[in-house]
């Protein structure tokens, strides 16, 4: 019964030996900088062109200063490398020095943009342990030790944390369920960048997150030319002939219920890019929720005329044959796209990529056309 007040007492002393030795948790944080400019002396300079999302801005200052915004979670303000913070900031801008590296990466989604970016390099700890990793340079990184399992975003090792001089923790919207974790690491000195990519009704804006982690790791021109890239890729696709067949993307809970889009999800807006008509025209539940529940029965009356079928592999994972469906259902036997051989299914990787997005609506293409089907990349047939 001693045991486990003597192991947290031990915890906790190390912890706080470690913030009194190296001033303010080990961080960028604690290091000694000239003085900065007072705020109200630095003016905006520019702003990063922003086309498609909603839930970030970028502004640059004068001397090199760049604050990131994002709505309901704070501002950030990135510091030059060798500069000072500036004086009399407001209370809700944290200020995060250059360069960003030893970062804990809670939001598994944001990797993708490291590694689009040549960056993975700057996350040295993880949220994630190497297993549940589908990008292979982040699932490599861990078994080469070059980046560390640090805890889950809801328990956290602060003592790893800590030596490890962490500057920046980089949490998912997951993390409002846990807001004594975000507050704790900011009392220790680390700044907390609240990742809400997932928030974005337009692909494209969940893509455009990419100029964040550009302005973070100092490449906002090679992030514009990956953007832009995709943009360019996703409007050649929006600018075919559609074929206006209905599409119904779900997946079966393990109740029996049927999880489907809103008609308002970005999913839904790929879908209509490439050419395909959704299945649940204005279906709304009046909640903040992407997806609706509805009973099989309701399922089957708006999908059962479906040309086409896609399982959503994220949550309850991957099938590769109509049996594995008809488990699930034996309703599916009579739906058209089941008898028409035009099922498919998402891979469980997709959530971990987002900068995968417009590939995604190039395979949706090629399954409502019927053509290159076999150089999908993130769906396959349900045979």
């Amino acid at each position: 019964m001693t045991r486990k007040p003597a192991q947290l007492t031990a915890l906790l002393l190390c912890a706080v030996l470690c913030i009194l030795s190296v001033g303010c948790s080990g961080t960028k944080q604690s290091e000694d900088r000239p003085e900065g400019p007072d705020w109200s002396a630095l003016e905006p300079v520019g702003e990063t062109s922003v086309r498609y999302a909603t839930e970030f801005s970028i502004t640059q200052y004068t001397d090199g200063y760049e604050l990131i915004t994002v709505p309901a979670t704070g501002r950030l303000l990135l510091v030059p490398e060798g500069m000072g913070a500036p004086a009399n900031l407001p209370d809700d801008i944290t200020v995060l020095y250059r360069p960003v590296d030893r970062i804990y990466l809670a939001a598994t989604s944001a990797m993708d943009f490291f590694r689009a970016l040549d960056g993975i390099g700057a996350v040295r700890l993880s949220g994630t342990k190497a297993n549940g990793w589908s990008i292979p340079a982040a699932r490599d990184a861990m078994e080469r030790g070059d980046m560390l399992f640090a805890g889950k975003y809801n328990a956290p090792d602060y003592e790893l944390i800590l030596t490890e001089h962490c500057s920046l923790a980089i949490e998912s919207t997951m993390i409002y369920h846990s807001p004594a974790v975000s507050e704790k690491l900011q009392k220790l000195g680390i700044p907390v960048l609240i990742e809400r990519s997932s928030y974005e009704e337009d692909p494209l804006g969940r893509m455009e997150w990419i100029k964040v982690y550009g302005a973070l790791l100092g490449k906002e021109e090679t992030a514009a030319a990956l953007f832009d890239a995709e943009v360019a890729s996703v409007e050649a696709i929006g600018s075919l002939p559609k074929n206006g067949k209905t599409v119904a993307f779900f997946y079966v809970t393990g109740t029996g219920s049927v999880n489907v889009r809103k008609s308002t999800d970005y999913v839904v807006k790929m879908i209509e890019t490439a050419g395909g008509t959704y299945a649940f025209s204005g279906l709304d539940s009046g909640n903040a929720l992407s997806t609706v529940n509805m009973t099989m029965e309701r399922f089957y009356e708006g999908a059962v005329d479906a040309d086409v079928l896609i399982y959503n592999s994220t949550i309850d994972g991957e099938i590769y044959t109509i049996s594995e469906l008809l488990d699930r259902s034996p309703l599916f036997a009579s739906f058209k796209a089941v008898k028409n051989g035009n099922v498919w299914c998402t891979g469980k990787n997709l959530f971990q990529e987002p900068m995968g997005l417009g590939k995604l609506i190039g395979d949706f293409y090629r399954v409502l056309s019927g053509e290159g089907t076999d150089e999908l990349v993130y769906l396959h047939k349900v045979g």
